[in-house]
């Protein structure tokens, strides 16, 4: 096919999957699209869950793997819509739908880069994963497959970068906080305030600056988001119990954040998880290199993605915009889609070309 007929091939894919609710969980419907889509083409795909598998014709176990992956499920739709979030609609050159931005253009985008790709001879071996669940960091999504990919060199994670490359990416850890005090009347001098004993930790949490700054994504962030004391109005506390937001970096991972918090806090301090770490690209890394020759602007992504649950080497790079991510009346541009296909076909060539030479 050609560039055009790829591209009208990609649109169509978009708009069956668009019309097709995907929540987190219930991703059965776009699933099927996607099996269904591989099957006309008269190509194999796997499905495991909710998760899509596609392998290029010469697989060949003995070779390293590039990993494809992008997801298929989608948040639900905001009360701010005014469209119907399961109509695609083209108009003024966007394509409007849930899920169109987040993340159909990069997956219908990678898809078309698997067919081009599909029988020829490669250096390595191209897996494609549609994963599910991403957006809401589920066990039954990429994390369930991963035992598939074998020698797995590099993974192209597809999301919304405007076609940059996201070389770093931030982990999430949420921690639970717990302080004890001892109840009392609160006319008089009796009891010991939780509250007032969390207050030095919750001050901790505002002020204190871990040592290393990643260059690429600043300084590891933490906040206080929820708090929860007392029975009634003139009982002092005996428990308070705070909620911590940490937004970790490349130079941590989020157990080494948790044992320095431990360390530094009097209240108990309860990880709900430690899975979700941050990511980063070796500087060395030949993809990398790669981006600076082809210049491709990189950058560090506050955004959680199913990178967070890859233990390859990855990047995360796509069509269309992060800031229109779960907003009302989701689009993308329909010319981002081409562009694309073009980049990612572009740079996957370049580092074949340049893995053959070495």
């Amino acid at each position: 096919m050609n560039r055009e007929q790829t591209y009208q091939q990609a649109i169509e894919l978009l708009k069956q999957l668009i019309a097709t609710p995907s929540f987190s969980k219930e991703e059965q419907g776009t699933a099927k699209v996607l099996f269904d889509f591989f099957s006309t083409l008269n190509i194999p795909a796997e499905q495991i869950g909710n998760n899509v598998i596609v392998r290029n014709l010469h697989f060949d176990e003995n070779k390293s793997t590039i990993l494809l992956n992008s997801h298929h499920d989608t948040i639900k739709p905001n009360s701010g819509y005014s469209l119907d979030p399961f109509e695609p609609i083209e108009k003024g050159g966007k394509l409007f739908g849930l899920g169109s931005n987040d993340a159909g253009g990069a997956l219908v985008s990678l898809i078309m880069t698997l067919l081009h790709f599909y029988d020829h001879q490669l250096p390595y071996n191209l897996m494609l994963i549609a994963s599910a669940e991403e957006e809401i960091s589920g066990k039954g999504g990429i994390e369930s497959v991963l035992a598939q990919v074998p020698n797995c060199e590099l993974a192209l994670v597809g999301e919304p970068t405007e076609m940059n490359m996201a070389v770093a990416e931030k982990g999430l850890m949420v921690l639970d906080c717990y302080v004890k005090g001892e109840s009392g009347h609160a006319a008089r001098d009796l009891g010991d305030n939780a509250i007032y004993k969390a207050v030095p930790d919750i001050e901790w949490f505002k002020t204190f600056q871990f040592e290393k700054v990643s260059s690429h994504l600043g300084p590891v962030k933490m906040t206080v988001t929820q708090i929860n004391s007392g029975t009634q109005h003139n009982v002092i506390p005996d428990a308070c119990h705070f909620v911590v937001d940490v937004r970790s970096t490349d130079t941590y991972s989020n157990q080494e954040l948790l044992d320095i918090i431990q360390s530094k806090v009097s209240c108990e301090v309860v990880a709900r998880s430690t899975r979700l770490n941050p990511s980063n690209l070796p500087t060395d890394h030949p993809i990398s290199k790669l981006a600076d020759e082809l210049k491709i602007k990189k950058f560090g992504s506050p955004t959680l993605s199913d990178q967070a649950l890859i233990p390859f080497p990855s990047f995360k790079m796509g069509p269309g915009k992060s800031e229109r991510s779960h907003t009302a009346d989701e689009y993308i541009f329909l010319h981002e889609i081409d562009e694309g296909i073009a980049g990612y076909t572009k740079l996957l060539e370049a580092f074949f070309n340049q893995s053959t030479r070495l």
